[in-house]
């Protein structure tokens, strides 16, 4: 067996809308396609010894142990590493369920498996030690499984995002506000376009600069705290031993000594009573810090208060970690025994975390003069850690009912003082049942970015859902922090549409961004040059902060290799399916390639509108099980289907009686005469009538959008190599007209060839091309067609030959052009430069040369650079062929 590659889908894909995180791994099982499990002896007693938790994989059978049913019965090996794939993230601590092994349709024993994730590096990671574990049993070798699942749990840790960043992005995502993870760490966008913000841990785009830097300085802060009448400890900051003797005679012990910009408790020492302690404690936080904080020790308990935006939300009583002293047993056994605790788990993924030893430890041990062999009394509470922090193996207790009003107000009051709208208050004090102020308490920090996970997942007390005001503070009620997204789809016509689209939104003075198989644009600015079709492309758009309104050309390519950018979208355009790119991906059938397709009308929003083409069969299935509303459009205004829609009270857009119509139930709206759409040549580009009436339909769903707006954006939208790069781009030369466009499939030829043969000119030449990886009868069509309306043909090959020989390629066209008429004139000149040369030099007088690009971009310049030759060089006698 071997593993052939393994893509990550990261939203709606063509296994799944509702699971966008799966893992598509391609599996070539060789000699094992003729040995399912039931062939191998003792297959199915080593893996249920390895992973007895399968047991519970109900498999298609839908009982627990249909899994193992279907081992027994004999199942193929991408089947099984599916399963063990699931089951090793589950035990790593992400649950994980939903699976698929299918056929690629390429050869026998080649497979995808998909399986669903977590964490992305994690479910990688899976997908290869699923496969190694399959081997291992086939071949009955021994293997550690628990060195892969640390391993995964150790990724999981490292990649996700924490506990604090996780709850708020979960409650901007139960509110269907969208997030896209800006970096590997916790930087996270929340919204699209100008509605973003942002957030860092639990700093948030709200966030002062100001605020954050004075309660990173604990001088600074403890400064205005006190001149505000807040109990502070008294201390002062040293440099030096010098310094640190004289703030002991000052302040006398106990003593606090830290670091004076530490966070997490890093380099803090407490409870000091001797000067050994105090000049470790000065080395540990110097580590951290030039400057050191020396204060007195308030005695008490720690709690944590937490305010956002200036309201106080709960407190927590936060306890480090410890064990209790049993008389029997010794230090290192009783944390062992508390690490049992299903609660503990590793890193952040339980409510609590296991207890490690380190320096830390040690050191307080050493203290105290006890090893982790001593055995403490019974109901000695032994202190692990200096800090109360989870993340070391401390608990928390909520005590937020039991805070007096004074309390409250004081954290209020606190967060204003230092600018904090997201506020973590340290306070030490006997209880906050009484005012902190008259018990003798004080408080010791203020934190910027506070931890959130003592208040969401506490030992005890109610658990705190601290992300709500979070979420209510950067979108008040009311706001997704959305921008309208409308998703362009389909075999041909994808980019000319998506731009006219773009175009009528601009007109109505939306700040526009949009991709297409040439670039991303924003507000009209090439951004990114090249096929920009895919996810990437659109979180470009997506995560601009000068775009109210997004266009987006969704391709077949970047749907299959790893999904839609977006979870959902307001409007849907599929303009139509044909034979493209059959036989890559996974796709052998054109239900197939509408399933793909598929996938961006299944991603409207319940209130948004699916825009499908009523003349395609297979568009027009596609509203069978949508959530949406459903619009449709068509050539043909007495189509059955639009007359039916329509009587339903349907919207339709229709090109009727020389019009760009829009019905609307059984009201016509005429927007324009083609004949005055620029785009349509005089009606004569039926094709871009075709993609003009998405457009007008899809942009007339918004309110804020006028027929005014789409009129006179129809008017000036003028087809050129500037706007339409590659979409009917004529090039007037002295004694011929240069025709370019990306027709790249029979389809899309045909279209192209059909508007040609309505134009006026007494000598036509195709200079066609075929793709590399397309199938043979793909690219013989193009041959045929291109043989059809053509009074010579002149082959080229593209750049890129996609896994084909040039003679490969040029063979099979001239078998098409030969099949329809071996007596036309065919010349092959491999390089599209070199072609471009040729008839430049070799016009004949009048003629159209229809170019199918390839590299749209290329061909446009070099076209560019002849028409300049031209004009730089004096007028050449007509040519008398």
């Amino acid at each position: 067996m071997r593993i052939l590659e393994i893509k990550v889908m990261r939203g709606p894909n063509y296994w799944s809308v509702r699971r966008p995180k799966l893992i598509q791994m391609k599996l070539d099982l060789e000699e094992m396609e003729t040995r399912p499990t039931n062939q191998i002896q003792g297959f199915r007693e080593r893996l249920e010894q390895l992973l007895p938790s399968l047991y519970e994989h109900r498999c298609s059978e839908g009982v627990p142990g249909g899994f193992f049913s279907r081992v027994d019965e004999g199942t193929w090996m991408g089947h099984v590493i599916e399963h063990i794939a699931l089951e090793i993230q589950t035990l790593a601590g992400m649950d994980c369920g939903f699976g698929r092994t299918r056929g690629t349709g390429e050869r026998e024993g080649v497979y995808y498996v998909v399986f669903d994730y977590m964490e992305e590096d994690a479910g990688v990671y899976a997908a290869k030690a699923a496969f190694r574990i399959a081997e291992a049993l086939i071949n009955d070798q021994p293997y550690d499984l628990e060195e892969d699942i640390q391993r995964m749990r150790e990724i999981r840790e490292d990649t996700r995002l924490g506990p604090s960043t996780g709850c708020i992005v979960e409650e901007a995502a139960k509110r269907g506000i969208p997030y896209i993870r800006l970096n590997k760490q916790s930087l996270v966008q929340l919204g699209y376009g100008v509605h973003q913000k942002r957030i860092r841990a639990t700093i948030a785009s709200t966030t002062s600069n100001i605020a954050v830097d004075i309660a990173c300085d604990k001088e600074e802060t403890k400064s205005l705290l006190e001149a505000a009448e807040i109990p502070v400890p008294r201390g002062t900051v040293i440099r030096t031993e010098e310094g640190l003797k004289e703030a002991i005679d000052k302040y006398g012990y106990p003593l606090v000594i830290k670091p004076i910009d530490g966070n997490h408790g890093k380099g803090n020492t407490t409870n000091i009573t001797t000067w050994e302690q105090a000049l470790t404690a000065l080395e540990a936080a110097k580590q951290y810090s030039r400057s050191v904080i020396v204060e007195r020790f308030i005695t008490g308990v720690d709690f944590r208060c937490l305010v956002i935006n200036y309201k106080f939300v709960c407190a927590a009583l936060r306890t480090p970690a410890a064990v209790t002293g049993d008389g029997e047993h010794n230090i290192q056994w009783l944390i062992d025994e508390t690490n049992k605790d299903p609660r503990r788990g590793y890193g952040h993924e339980k409510v609590l975390t296991q207890i490690t030893t380190d320096q830390f430890t040690q050191k307080m041990l050493d203290d105290k003069g006890y090893t982790l062999e001593t055995i403490p009394a019974k109901g000695e509470q032994v202190l692990l850690k200096p800090t109360a922090n989870l993340s070391t193996g401390g608990t928390s207790t909520d005590v937020t009912d039991e805070v007096h009003p004074a309390n409250i107000f004081m954290c209020e009051r606190i967060a204003r003082i230092i600018g904090l709208d997201i506020c973590g208050i340290d306070i030490m004090a006997c209880d906050l049942r009484t005012p902190v102020s008259e018990n003798g308490g004080a408080i010791l920090e203020v934190n910027a970015a506070p931890g959130f996970r003592m208040h969401i997942e506490p030992a005890e007390g109610l658990a705190r859902n601290v992300a709500e005001p979070v979420v209510d503070m950067l979108f008040p009620r009311g706001s997704a922090g959305r921008i309208p997204i409308i998703a362009v789809t389909g075999t041909n016509g994808k980019t000319t549409t998506t731009r006219l689209t773009a175009h009528i939104a601009k007109s109505a003075n939306k700040k526009t961004g949009y991709t297409t198989s040439d670039g991303v644009y924003i507000q009209n600015q090439l951004m990114m040059k090249g096929d920009c079709t895919g996810p990437i492309s659109s979180a470009f758009v997506l995560k601009d902060p000068t775009v109210d309104f997004a266009v987006l050309e969704c391709a077949r390519g970047g749907l299959l290799k790893a999904g839609l950018a977006f979870q959902h979208c307001d409007v849907a355009i599929v303009t139509n399916v044909a034979a493209d790119h059959m036989g890559l991906g996974g796709i052998n059938t054109l239900d197939q390639m509408a399933k793909v397709k598929a996938v961006v009308p299944e991603t409207v929003f319940p209130h948004g509108y699916a825009v499908l083409n009523a003349d395609d069969d297979l568009v027009y299935a596609m509203r069978e099980g949508l959530k949406c509303n459903i619009a449709l459009f068509s050539m043909d205004e007495n189509n059955p289907r639009i007359k039916r829609h329509c009587q339903k009270g349907g919207l339709a857009a229709v090109f009727e009686n020389g019009y760009i119509s829009i019905m609307k139930g059984t009201w016509k709206i005429r927007v324009m005469p083609v004949k005055d759409v620029p785009l349509t040549y005089e009606g004569k580009a039926t094709h871009n009538i075709a993609n003009c009436l998405p457009a007008v339909l899809a942009t007339y769903l918004f309110r804020d959008i006028t027929i005014e707006d789409i009129r006179s954006a129809l008017s000036s939208f003028i087809p050129s190599s500037l706007q339409t790069p590659g979409r009917l781009n004529f090039f007037q030369f002295r004694q011929f007209t240069m025709l370019a466009d990306f027709a790249h499939n029979p389809h899309g030829l045909r279209l192209l060839c059909d508007f040609v043969a309505k134009l006026e000119y007494p000598y036509r030449v195709g200079v066609i091309s075929g793709t590399g990886d397309r199938r043979d009868e793909d690219i013989r069509e193009l041959g045929e067609i291109s043989a059809q309306y053509f009074d010579e043909i002149i082959i080229r090959c593209d750049k890129n030959l996609r896994g084909r020989t040039a003679d490969e390629i040029i063979g099979l066209l001239k078998e098409g052009v030969d099949k329809v008429n071996p007596e036309l004139p065919t010349r092959v000149i491999a390089n599209e430069n070199e072609a471009l040369e040729y008839i430049y030099a070799n016009p004949h007088p009048g003629a159209l040369y229809t170019i199918m690009c390839d590299v749209v971009a290329g061909a446009l310049d070099k076209i560019r650079e002849l028409k300049e030759r031209e004009e730089n060089e004096p007028a050449r006698e007509l040519s008398s062929k």
